[in-house]
């Protein structure tokens, strides 16, 4: 018999959806039963986001419109909320949230179970039963956590003060991980983490296995071969691409040729003042280097706009960077004003106005570099993973991703088959593209 219903919500970024899954699992492991709807739920776990200003916003006016319900009798939960806002504020946020029966940090999330039982008044008898691989993914793609924190402290950015240092997940348990998820029926793995390109920095003594990402790649991979699997790696820091990494990327083939490097900016003193390494002139040098390695690749970076103290000339020159590197994906991100960050605190900070139109300027730029890059591959054969069915206006059509698009993030492909599974992959000719998405004509299905 269930101990009591719950409802999940995930905010912000794939790391929270992994975290979510973790508690998930552990809760279902513990008898409780997880619901669609917040009127069938005893308790809703929102876990937070508050990367940025606006992502904490949204984490408290969801909050908020709940405990509004709550009051209102439209239903009785109890509302928990998670992850990286309690990280952030969690001294603050009793008084300022009474509606919330408990906060949990993200070092905390482990003990959910506990935290649960103690909301909604469940005694055990026993101890509840923990997994050992602490997993419920459903669908073609999984998120694995390599690691958690982040040593950067950027004068931007606020996960230092969130997630903690940084700290490396021990390859036995990210490989056991990626085994399970397979087996249940994941077709692509992708590692995640703040800085994922110095995985391993922080294993102080002799290391039995794989010490740094490029060996993890190959470990993985290897341990996965026989199954068909696609290995995708996101946000690797310029620093952490050394020759052996860009060796096992170009030479595992179950690791995709997708790179995934945020430069923030190409303007030395504008990085410098970011608290981050790097010129322009040796970001360029390490694209061409990689292109140059590994051909054909596809890059995805980031560009923020509007710093304290950029001038017109530093964003033109970052607009002229992202022109000539010709990247397939950049996402923008105009400066947040983030509190608790050394930014922050820095004068000349730039007039919204003026950072708004500086931000509209790079996505154009971003947009029609991307709309380019996803066009060349129209004519071009690839497989495609198939990742759902996708609804418009009472037609249904099966979507998927292929091996140069990663995941929720750089658009999809619409396939011309009618009967299909979730994590099928087929063998797709692109015949037609609009935006990020590309048309395909299935040549060849499993």
């Amino acid at each position: 018999m269930a101990k009591g219903s719950l409802l999940y919500i995930t905010l912000g970024c794939a790391k929270n959806e992994v975290d979510t899954d973790r508690m998930r699992a552990l809760l279902d492991a513990a008898d409780y039963q997880e619901v669609d709807s917040a009127q069938d739920a005893d308790a809703v776990i929102i876990n937070t986001c508050s990367f940025l200003a606006s992502a904490t916003s949204e984490s408290i006016e969801t909050t908020l419109a709940l405990a509004e319900e709550v009051n209102e009798g439209v239903r009785a939960t109890r509302i928990i909320m998670c992850g990286c806002v309690p990280s952030r504020y969690g001294d603050q946020l009793p008084q300022e949230l009474p509606e919330v029966s408990a906060f949990v940090r993200a070092d905390e999330e482990d003990g959910i179970v506990a935290i649960v039982d103690d909301v909604l008044g469940v005694e055990r008898d026993m101890p509840s039963f923990i997994p050992n691989i602490k997993r419920t993914v459903e669908g073609s793609v999984a998120y694995v956590k390599i690691s958690d924190g982040c040593d950067r402290f950027c004068s931007f950015c606020a996960i230092p003060y969130i997630r903690g240092r940084y700290h490396s997940r021990p390859a036995d348990r990210i490989i056991a991980e990626a085994r399970e998820l397979v087996a249940g029926g994941v077709k692509e793995i992708v590692l995640i983490g703040q800085d994922t390109g110095i995985w391993g920095k922080d294993f102080k003594d002799q290391v039995d296995g794989p010490a740094n990402l490029a060996q993890l790649l190959v470990a993985l991979a290897e341990a996965l071969r026989p199954l068909r699997v696609w290995i995708r790696v996101l946000y690797l820091q310029p620093e952490g691409m050394t020759d052996e990494l860009i060796a096992a990327i170009r030479d595992t083939p179950e690791v995709l040729p997708y790179i995934d490097i945020p430069v923030q900016h190409c303007n030395e003193r504008v990085l410098k003042s970011m608290h981050r390494s790097g010129s322009e002139q040796q970001l360029d040098e390490l694209f061409a280097h990689l292109r140059f390695e590994i051909p054909g690749m596809v890059i995805r970076t980031t560009s923020l706009v509007g710093f304290p103290g950029e001038t017109d000339e530093e964003a033109e020159q970052m607009l002229a960077f992202m022109d000539r590197n010709s990247f397939d994906y950049t996402s923008v991100f105009a400066y947040s004003r983030e509190e608790g960050t050394r930014a922050a605190e820095m004068d000349d900070q730039v007039d919204e106005d003026v950072k708004l139109e500086r931000a509209q300027k790079a996505l154009d730029l971003a947009e029609a570099l991307g709309f380019a890059a996803t066009a060349s591959h129209v004519g071009e054969t690839a497989e495609v993973i198939i990742d759902g069915i996708e609804e418009n206006d009472g037609f249904s059509e099966f979507i998927g991703h292929a091996w140069f698009q990663a995941p929720d993030s750089d658009g999809a492909v619409h396939l011309d088959i009618e009967d299909a599974c979730i994590g099928d992959i087929v063998t797709v000719e692109f015949t037609d593209s609009f935006c990020y998405e590309l048309v395909g004509h299935v040549v060849e299905s499993e």
